[in-house]
């Protein structure tokens, strides 16, 4: 288990559910802390329950728009000096409604934060920290990045995306001997803001709407063991809401005869 004062994860999306809940994960094993989100208020107050409890640790807030795209290489660029030895790309939002009368506004909103904002400091923390010990990427996909879930079709897509990118870079780093490793943690449904979000609602009951789900607090501990493991792929059952750690689960094409030569 990591033990360290001196090196800093990065959580995005830090300001409630998963992301609230990893930084205190993190900050319990003695990491210093670098959280993201849009809302000051929620950062200071998770930055002030983390301090009281281990007052050695150096927690820094950065309040992003992270859907604005220079807005995420600036970002970048502010905390890319300090010994980043973590990123958890846990920053990201739903959709529920048929494609045919999805807000597309809103859609594209998500597309630039689920997609576009992960794959710019997933490669710039890559190319700036591949080489160095012990160094994990973290990126927050879905079990709907691995299964089609009705009236979710657009969101499953990006979470695609995320699985597949996420285990290409996996895959990548491996090749080429890295001492990074890349992730993706899969969950179902946890109860968080997601919800009310996705469905554009104010009022979101999870006990009535699901007949099981996780607490942002369960999912983090999977992230944990995923943080832990060996394997890339940490995956809910979406019916039976077991975890399980896996080895990548798309096709990886590496030794075919027919990839370009280069």
């Amino acid at each position: 288990m990591l033990q360290n004062t001196k090196n800093y994860a990065v959580i995005t999306g830090a300001s409630s559910g998963i992301g609230y809940e990893t930084a205190k994960a993190f900050a319990a094993r003695g990491n210093n802390l670098i959280i993201i989100a849009r809302r000051k208020d929620k950062l200071e107050a998770l930055k002030q329950e983390i301090t009281a409890l281990f007052p050695a640790l150096d927690v820094i807030i950065k309040t992003a728009d992270l859907s604005a795209m220079q807005t995420v290489f600036h970002l970048y660029s502010d905390i890319r000096d300090y010994p980043l030895q973590t990123w958890i790309n846990n920053a990201g939002f739903g959709n529920y409604d048929s494609i045919a009368h999805q807000n597309l506004e809103k859609v594209s909103q998500m597309i630039h934060l689920n997609i576009e904002a992960l794959t710019i400091f997933s490669s710039l923390f890559v190319r700036d920290f591949k080489d160095r010990e012990n160094t994990q990427l973290i990126n927050i996909s879905s079990c709907g990045g691995y299964t089609i879930v009705p009236h979710a079709v657009t969101y499953c897509a990006a979470k695609f995306y995320v699985s597949a990118f996420t285990e290409g870079l996996a895959w990548e780093l491996k090749v080429n001997q890295a001492k990074m490793k890349a992730k993706v943690l899969a969950p179902a449904a946890t109860k968080t803001e997601f919800g009310k979000i996705a469905n554009n609602v104010t009022d979101y009951d999870y006990d009535k709407i699901f007949s099981t789900y996780h607490t942002a607090k369960q999912t983090a501990s999977f992230l944990l063991e995923l943080y832990d493991s060996d394997k890339t792929v940490g995956l809910i059952d979406r019916e039976d809401f077991s975890f399980h750690l896996c080895s990548p689960l798309f096709p990886y094409a590496g030794n075919s005869a027919h990839n370009q030569k280069l």
